[in-house]
């Protein structure tokens, strides 16, 4: 049977995009459709517009710092309007390089929804196009929960698009997303409450981290309240009142969710073809990312696996070079490099403490806190934090987590370490640079012990 296509990619993000360009590079011929605009949540909605306005939220901290320097700094002002229309354009320019990538791989782009008719089938659009092959990389979307007046809140979709920058700001969720932006409004001069219904934000992230980071959060001023959780919001003359679940109410000018996501599978027409799904609406996939049906496969936050952006994208090419290059490979998820852009920054790597002592029983661990080197002129108080964990019995070092400036740098290259099975030994035997936040990977001896 003769195809329109030899693969049809239905979301056109990192990972739908690197997957078709790769499949194309291969030999195959390749079409992708995209609803929205082309890069996906990282590019368009989600890391990069992020990581920007975390940059611009620095500068009000790094004005302050300057005067112990010998810098005399005049009067600052913060306009949100010119942020947010250099932040557009710097979207549209990488708008219009994913376009580029796609036009220069001979990748036919159809802008428009596509669902899946039958296992060979998809109609895009007005259109309907055959496929050997079709790739799911739909990615992932803000959930919102059910409470009353949510129709006032925002996620962080909304956030990017804010015309005025609120002066109260409350942030609900503990994750990193809310973390960041609970962060990000903070250093831009909100009033900033971060609300979390649980014990401790980043959960999943190893206790220390957690623990040493809520304290640096409010520190910087922010109002973290932990076993929070608003009831109800409601809209007032001056802003929106919140309504918390144990009576107290708080008065606010916007509330940020980002208490979770959900894959984007409805209305796809994957019961049509039998694709099965995970309880969460996840695509359920073998780990060279092939779902219940033979010649239908999915990538990146849909299946729910890791849900990060480089992850997205090697799975796209393990895809690729699986179908179309004739060698079977499944991409590893073991060991993945992480950073969470909080105000200090959190990087991490490996696994918990506590599933490291689930899987190897005793475990040997390392710790070190002490004041960033910057902050000894200017008086502040932020700490910085680095945790190594240990196998005692094969020397091999399982974990890595970083909290301070750069920690999402160090922690790409600690990756490296820890993806070739690195030992203590081999950590001791490395020279340190010095000075730096970096060398206390690279320093520690003292194993630490439980008072």
């Amino acid at each position: 049977m003769e195809f329109d296509y030899d693969l049809f990619v239905i979301g056109a993000g990192s990972g739908g995009v690197r997957a078709s360009r790769i499949s194309s590079g291969l030999g195959a011929k390749v079409a992708i459709a995209e609803e929205f605009r082309v890069g996906g949540t990282c590019v368009i909605r989600g890391c990069v517009p992020k990581k920007l306005l975390v940059y611009a939220s620095h500068f009000s901290e790094d004005f302050e710092d300057a005067a112990a320097y010998g810098w005399t700094v005049g009067e600052t002002s913060h306009s949100w309007k010119t942020l947010i229309h250099n932040k557009d354009k710097e979207i549209d320019r990488l708008n219009g390089i994913y376009h580029n990538i796609l036009d220069n791989n001979n990748v036919t782009l159809y802008q428009a929804r596509a669902t899946i008719v039958d296992k060979n089938t998809v109609r895009v659009g007005e259109e309907t196009v055959t496929a050997k092959y079709i790739l799911i990389a739909t990615g992932g979307a803000p959930v919102m929960p059910d409470v009353p007046g949510i129709e006032h809140a925002i996620s962080s979709n909304e956030a990017f698009h804010l015309e005025e920058f609120p002066k109260r700001v409350i942030v609900v969720g503990g994750g990193y997303i809310a973390v960041e932006f609970a962060g990000i409004f903070n250093g831009l001069g909100a009033d900033v409450t971060q609300l979390y219904r649980s014990t401790q934000i980043l959960r999943g992230f190893d206790a220390d981290i957690q623990m040493f980071l809520s304290e640096e959060i409010r520190k910087k001023g922010i109002d973290l309240r932990t076993h929070s959780n608003p009831a109800k919001i409601e809209k007032t003359d001056s802003g929106l009142k919140v309504t918390l679940e144990d009576g107290d109410v708080l008065e606010t000018d916007a509330i940020l969710y980002a208490t979770g996501r959900k894959p984007n599978t409805d209305n796809l027409g994957l019961e049509n073809v039998g694709v099965e799904l995970k309880e969460n609406g996840a695509v359920k996939v073998t780990p060279e990312s092939q779902t219940t049906v033979d010649n239908i496969y999915a990538i990146g936050d849909v299946t729910d696996r890791i849900a990060l952006t480089p992850v997205a994208i090697h799975e796209g090419m393990a895809f690729a070079e699986t179908v179309f290059g004739n060698r079977l490979r499944a991409m590893d998820h073991e060991n993945v490099p992480s950073a969470v852009f909080s105000q200090p920054q959190v990087g991490t790597v490996g696994l918990t403490e506590a599933e490291a002592r689930e899987k190897f029983g005793e475990v040997d661990i390392y710790k070190s806190q002490f004041r960033p080197m910057k902050m000894t002129l200017t008086g502040g108080t932020e700490q910085a934090f680095v945790k190594l964990i240990v196998d005692p019995k094969t020397d091999i070092v399982v974990g890595v987590h970083i909290v301070g400036a750069d920690a999402a740098e160090i922690i790409q290259s600690v990756g490296i370490a820890l993806k070739c099975k690195a030992t203590k030994a081999q950590f001791d035997a490395t020279v340190g640079v010095h000075p730096s936040l970096a060398e206390e990977i690279v320093t520690m001896r003292e194993k630490f012990v439980a008072a």
